[in-house]
């Protein structure tokens, strides 16, 4: 028979077992609770994404009392081949302050619209249409950068188109030939364009009349201008056409000293620069100047011979350099003219502005060519000559005052 336990120590064993199994419990929780956060860890804080710098923030010290509106920023332009470049920064949570207001414009590559100059109002006392006033204004700009349109007649010709498409090229602007809005801004006509000239004694003392057969011109001591009106527009560079315009109620017939007469006021560029080299486009008409860098210095409209065999091609020096030259007159080079036939020897004709060579000579290293100016500026471009290259006196003086004995020309088809 088995023996029978005690109830008194069966009650003492149940308090133990019971701190036991809560012990055990316990310390299986903590283990499940350890490995489970090892599975599973925590996820960590993620920092609020950086506010974009805005073109409309400001600094601290500019509190603002409500949000500002949203803004649409302009795509920024892809960087110019000169431009250095992106540099690359790292994460920066918030952006720092701007010390100073960003500027109100954003650069790009793309350059701003050039604004023509407004068309002036016509002037009270001239007497030329608007449009024909901008074109004088813009031949008269043209000038000054160097670049003849020839007789300022304030008329888009072949001369003045070829005088803008000249300066197109030097300032590299686009090509057209117009006077476009690009072209008038860089130019910049000038607001003063007239100046008012009194007419004074020696003036009218200088006209002479000019004969009209070779004998009667080598007679004289000199090829003098003959009207006021041909003196004042060569003086004004301007065509005689034009100067009756600016002067409706002059009798030109009977100019006395002390009349105020309306003239261009032309304005030739400063400075005496020598030129490295000429280039003659006998197709186009016109000769121009350079410097040793190939920078433009004077644009000129020139006439050329009239036969093509007379039209020297290739490279070609200066020679000769004479202001205010006199003219031998060869019979063999006029064999057309019956007074020429008939005189059957030389003349030398004297100087002046009506001589046949103008008021300048520059002749080149080919027996009888040369470059020289012109009783008739009007004509230069639109005439042709025995085979020299013509120029208005004006352009012919300047050009001299240019050239060098040795100087290179350049003549082209």
């Amino acid at each position: 028979m088995a023996p029978r336990r005690s109830p008194g120590r069966s009650r003492a064993k149940a308090p133990a077992d019971l701190l036991l199994w809560a012990v055990a419990i316990a310390i299986a929780g903590g283990l499940a609770w350890v490995w489970w956060h090892s599975v599973h860890p925590a996820p960590e804080a993620t920092p609020p994404p950086a506010r974009p710098l805005q073109t409309a923030d400001r600094p601290a010290d500019r509190p603002r009392t409500s949000s500002p509106p949203a803004q649409t920023l302009p795509q920024p332009s892809p960087p110019s081949q000169t431009s250095p470049p992106p540099q690359t920064l790292g994460p920066s949570p918030i952006p720092p302050t701007p010390t100073a207001p960003p500027p109100a414009t954003v650069v790009t590559t793309v350059p701003p619209p050039i604004v023509p100059p407004p068309i002036r109002p016509p002037e009270a006392d001239s007497p030329l249409p608007p449009q024909q006033l901008e074109i004088l204004r813009a031949q008269l700009a043209l000038e000054r950068h160097g670049i003849s349109a020839g007789s300022h007649d304030g008329v888009i010709g072949s001369q003045t188109r070829a005088a803008i498409r000249a300066f197109q090229e030097a300032t590299g602007l686009p090509v057209t030939g117009h006077l476009d809005a690009a072209t008038l801004s860089r130019l910049d006509p000038p607001s003063s364009w007239a100046w008012d000239y009194t007419v004074t004694a020696a003036d009218l003392d200088r006209l002479t009349p000019v004969p009209r057969t070779w004998l009667g011109k080598s007679s004289r001591e000199s090829l003098d201008y003959e009207t006021l009106l041909e003196r004042v527009a060569e003086m004004s560079h301007s065509h005689p056409r034009l100067v009756r315009q600016l002067n409706p109620g002059i009798d030109w017939n009977r100019v006395t000293p002390e009349t105020v007469l309306r003239l261009p006021q032309p304005a030739p560029p400063a400075g005496r620069s020598k030129a490295a080299y000429v280039v003659i486009r006998l197709e186009a008409k016109i000769l121009r100047a350079y410097d040793g860098q190939g920078n433009l210095l004077a644009h000129f409209p020139c006439s050329i011979a009239r036969r093509v065999e007379k039209r020297p091609v290739g490279l070609l020096h200066v020679a000769v350099l004479a202001p205010n030259p006199n003219y031998r007159f060869d019979p063999d080079l006029f064999r057309d003219s019956e007074e020429a036939r008939q005189i059957g020897r030389p003349l030398m004709i004297p100087p002046g502005p009506n001589n046949p060579v103008g008021t300048a000579w520059i002749g080149l290293d080919r027996p009888g060519y040369g470059i020289h100016g012109t009783p008739n500026p009007e004509d230069v471009g639109r005439t042709e000559s025995l085979g020299c290259f013509r120029l208005a006196n004006w352009n012919a003086q300047r050009l001299l005052a240019m050239a060098w004995v040795g100087l290179p020309v350049y003549v082209e088809p």
